[in-house]
């Protein structure tokens, strides 16, 4: 499932503070109370998108901005593949029954109209020929799906925007200082434990035809972005692609990582291929050779923390690498 994300397509806390781009009339309402009247803003495309006011019937159709709008307090009416939500982002669940609108690479375009929504939240992975769809339908903005130029802050810029469409700027304030919070927290109890500036390596991994597939979350990826903003070093040297800082690797190429690495990994119990270090690998002897398997260094991290998600699932994983670290 996670990998549609694909196919379908140490910074610090200063440098989080990124503003998203449009206007609202009127100001915002510092009252904690959701703010009215007609909205002008423009997307991640850069798409001028009007809207009569705050939306309220959302459509999303990939789970980043499902968990950034149940986050900002919003329960979507519909979202594209409900189950593997609730599967692989079980760290900001959903409040509600959404309709599932189909995959998140290709909505149902029939579903999404029956909910009759006032707005649809789509990223940028999504074909341009299904965007042009769902405008026939609601207005839609598209979020940026990743940056690989600054991730965090385009995860922040995301959260802003949604904030912005649906009238709830204050609560996406108070997740900017909630995530930055967070991260000094685990910053501090990572140097008060001696692991700061340890090499650390975050990987997933699959199996395809009897064939182990290795995915490193490199420098530039949203997980080794927080890695480096809680003090830890990346220890991968594979490069990742433009976007998303994603590597490609094997078993063998794990044998490049620094003896000091401590490893750290993401499975799911709903999903057998999604497991490979305490499945096929647990045999290898390739990996049983390496120093931090043999050290007892590696760490599998609590399911559901969804690796492309929103500030709770940084969150979530913070806390999961800490514990990791310091237990």
């Amino acid at each position: 499932m996670r990998r549609l994300l694909l196919t379908a397509a140490a910074t610090t806390a200063a440098a989080l503070a990124l503003a998203a781009c449009g206007t609202t009339e009127p100001a915002a309402d510092t009252s904690g109370k959701k703010a009215s009247g007609a909205i002008t803003l423009k997307d991640g495309k850069g798409t001028e998108v009007k809207l009569d006011g705050p939306a309220t019937k959302v459509v999303a159709t990939e789970w980043n901005v499902v968990e950034s709008l149940v986050s900002l307090g919003v329960d979507p009416v519909g979202v594209a593949d409900v189950e593997g939500y609730r599967t692989w982002d079980s760290s900001v669940p959903l409040k509600n029954e959404p309709k599932d609108i189909g995959t998140r690479g290709e909505p149902s375009m029939d579903t999404v109209a029956s909910l009759a929504p006032d707005l649809v939240v789509a990223t940028t992975d999504l074909t341009p020929a299904a965007v042009k769809q769902l405008r026939e339908i609601a207005p839609v903005i598209e979020v940026t799906s990743a940056d690989g130029g600054g991730q965090i802050d385009q995860m922040l810029e995301n959260v802003d925007l949604i904030a912005e469409a649906t009238g709830t700027t204050d609560r996406a304030r108070t997740l900017r200082e909630e995530f930055e919070a967070k991260v000094a927290e685990g910053r501090k109890a990572l140097a008060d434990a001696g692991e700061s500036g340890s090499n650390f390596a975050f990987a997933d991994g699959y199996v395809a035809s009897n064939q182990v597939s290795i995915r490193p979350y490199t420098a530039t990826s949203l997980i080794g972005e927080v890695n480096e903003a809680i003090g830890l070093k990346n220890a991968w040297t594979v490069k990742g692609d433009a976007a998303y800082g994603l590597g490609s690797t094997d078993v063998e190429g794990l044998t490049g990582l620094p003896k000091d690495t401590r490893f750290a990994y993401i499975g799911n119990e709903d999903d057998p291929t999604a497991t490979p270090f305490s499945g096929e690998l647990a045999k290898n002897p390739v990996w049983k050779s390496l120093p931090f398997v043999e050290g007892g260094d590696v760490h599998r991290l609590d399911d559901g923390i969804w690796m492309f998600g929103g500030p709770g699932s940084m969150e979530a994983y913070i806390d999961a690498v800490v514990g990791a670290l310091t237990k």
